[in-house]
């Protein structure tokens, strides 16, 4: 989408012809002097889910470099990735298609040098990756080591360097704060005419307002309310500020009003499947549902849900590392019909997403025991189930870091912990790719079709 094109303009000896950057370094590498090396990204300034394409010229034929990515986060810790490669008879390494032979990862992997990034070493535990804000690009500095090094990549100076951008919002997307009726949420709006279809973008119950993803799917073709839902309605049962958000997102003049979506995570795709199934005034047009469930006791509200867990606390095992997994306490309640919501009713395509060693939840059981009553009900036909081996529950946008363990604040004790989410980092980062192509494919298929052709992007 932004893809910029540097050419480094030179005549030749006849004065008359234009040479590429790429062509002028093959032929430098070809006299007796040699150039020093470059760092090529392209695009330097693209979408977080979009690809890149990372080249190392004029370096001696042969040798052994480390090609590395820094990030200094918005909460000042860095992060970083590495691979090593060995340059080819030309004296260039493409990462895209040369093999890496160590590192944070190995093999021929364009986005390696993204999707496995990690804290450096000596950062404090638990950390996770999230843009807070989206009005800004994600900085990355990918640097050329000689030799192949594992460490101390900040006190040794770089062959080369070259500085890109991520950004979770793309030009034209407007951003504009929500805070009317007790909802407090950001709206993104696509660029274009307009109307769009509509998506409610429902995170987990870490709580708080997180947009990245809602910026994103703006930048997508999709007007996307990112909602903070636990602020207000932390002891309200129906959770009035879902129904009010979602009337607010159809009621817009950039929203088409019977094509509204809602795109949950964890505890986000509890309520979508609540909604779906239970609401008399929310009805939405289709689901999505990463890692959620439809465990909902009846009458209770995420205070008293919360009780319902600490129940079955006693189930919660740590790990060696004394990282809490909580897959077992969901299980406890799983195993209660009466906790479960009556997916027979739901009347809206549904698109289950699942990582199969997901620690948090049982969520692959949820998944397999709503499309049995859903096809009981002669519902199966609206749910697609996608499961991922070897992931956890933190399915990000494409190219993210793998999150297994983070810091989380427990809903009603307030402690601070670890929480194990789950999932190896490579089969992750591929189930992450692969499930953001399928979602988008999804909620395209479904809300823009058979629009007029002046709402598609």
């Amino acid at each position: 989408m932004w893809s910029v094109h540097f050419a480094t303009q030179h005549l030749n000896a006849s004065g008359s012809t234009w040479l590429s950057e790429t062509k002028i370094s093959r032929r430098l590498s070809t006299m007796s002097w040699t150039a020093p090396p470059i760092v090529s990204v392209v695009p330097s300034r693209a979408l977080v889910d979009e690809k890149i394409k990372v080249v190392v010229e004029n370096l001696p034929p042969g040798s052994p470099v480390t090609l590395h990515s820094l990030h200094h986060s918005e909460d000042k810790d860095y992060w970083e990735a590495y691979g090593h490669y060995f340059s080819d008879h030309r004296g260039m390494v493409s990462v895209a298609e040369d093999l890496s032979f160590g590192g944070t990862y190995t093999g021929k992997e364009a986005m390696g040098l993204l999707w496995s990034m990690r804290p450096v070493p000596g950062s404090r535990q638990g950390l996770r990756l999230r843009k807070k804000d989206v009005c800004s690009p994600m900085l990355v500095n990918i640097s050329v080591h000689s030799g192949h090094i594992a460490e101390g990549f900040r006190q040794r100076p770089p062959l080369a360097s070259a500085l890109i951008e991520r950004w979770y919002m793309a030009p034209g997307v407007q951003r504009i704060s929500i805070k009317e009726r007790g909802v407090q949420g950001t709206l993104f709006i696509p660029p274009g005419p307009g109307p769009f279809p509509g998506l409610l973008d429902l995170w987990g119950g870490s709580g708080g307002l997180v947009e990245y993803r809602s910026s994103l799917m703006a930048s997508h073709g999709f007007t996307s309310l990112a909602l903070d839902y636990l602020s207000t309605d932390y002891e309200d049962p129906p959770f009035s500020s879902v129904e009010k958000a979602f009337a607010i997102l159809k009621g817009h003049p950039q929203v088409i009003p019977d094509r509204v979506g809602i795109f949950g995570l964890s505890f986000g795709s509890i309520l979508a499947i609540f909604f779906a199934a239970e609401s008399a005034t929310v009805k939405p047009f289709c689901c999505v549902c990463v890692n959620g469930n439809h465990i909902y006791p009846p009458g209770k509200s995420f205070k008293g849900m919360n009780q319902e867990l600490l129940k079955n606390f006693n189930k919660v095992r740590v790990d060696e590392n004394n990282h809490q997994i909580w897959r077992d306490m969901g299980r406890a309640i799983f195993h209660t019909p009466s906790n479960k919501l009556d997916v027979g009713k739901i009347n809206c395509p549904m698109l289950l997403v699942n990582g199969v060693d997901d620690q948090n939840w049982p969520t692959v059981e949820s998944s397999e025991d709503m499309a049995d009553r859903m096809n009981a009900a002669g519902k199966g036909h609206l749910l697609t189930r996608l499961e991922y081996p070897d992931t956890g529950h933190l399915i990000e946008p494409p190219f993210s870091p793998h999150f297994r363990a983070t810091n989380f604040t427990g809903w009603a004790t307030k402690e601070k912990v670890i929480l194990l989410w789950g999932g190896q980092t490579k089969p992750h980062s591929d189930a992450q790719e692969d499930s953001w192509r399928k979602i988008l494919a999804f909620l395209q298929h479904h809300l823009y079709s058979s629009l007029t052709p002046k709402a598609k992007m």
